[in-house]
């Protein structure tokens, strides 16, 4: 059985049934085969998990020529923006990427294209590296909140924002009628700041 069917049919069971459904004895199962079978290409479930983690990074396309022409600005704008929208196309695998940092060549390739504008843009090694750090963990991060029903926690902050001690939370309550945040508002206000923090450092 091929490794990449493997993988994809592991991506299949994640995004029906989460991330803690995925064993080598479900897949198996849902593949009609032995874990023997998967064991010859996969060493461990944590081996697994990276190919899926790096599946998924598959799926952000990037010009690399088409970024070089663009200011850096809005090249890692590009890159965090199709970033997150990968992710949030499986909502369930940003879970599995708690304890798996992305290595995989989908992955590398993503850091290889940001990586060359910010330094062909000017930006020091050092802080470039810290960049591309700061933007990936800022997708996740959002992913994660992405994942976790964000419609619910908008409802519940509304609520709470709602029903303050006027007494007590003045400020609270003085920002009332424009909480809770959306969650898409809060992300490109977010990034928006980091790029413009970003131009004040170089």
């Amino acid at each position: 059985m091929p490794p990449g069917r493997i993988v994809a049919a592991a991506l299949e069971l994640v995004d029906a049934q989460g991330a803690d459904a995925l064993s080598m004895r479900t897949l198996a199962q849902q593949l009609n085969s032995g874990t023997a079978t998967l064991y010859r290409h996969f060493a461990n479930r944590s081996e697994l998990v990276a190919h899926v983690v790096d599946h998924v990074y598959g799926e952000v396309h990037l010009d690399a020529a088409e970024l070089a022409g663009q200011s850096w600005q809005r090249s890692c704008e590009s890159v965090v923006r199709t970033m997150y929208a990968a992710l949030n196309r499986h909502p369930n695998v940003t879970r599995l990427m708690l304890d798996h940092t992305p290595f995989g060549p989908n992955a590398m390739a993503i850091r290889e294209i940001c990586l060359s504008v910010l330094l062909d843009s000017g930006f020091a090694p050092d802080l470039a590296a810290r960049i591309y750090a700061t933007l990936s963990r800022y997708v996740l991060g959002f992913a994660i909140q992405f994942s976790g029903n964000p419609e619910a926690h908008a409802a519940y902050d509304a609520e709470a924002f709602h029903t303050v001690d006027p007494s007590q939370f003045r400020a609270t309550l003085a920002v009332a009628d424009a909480m809770p945040v959306p969650l898409d508002v809060e992300f490109s206000f977010g990034l928006d700041l980091l790029i413009k923090g970003l131009s004040q450092i170089r």
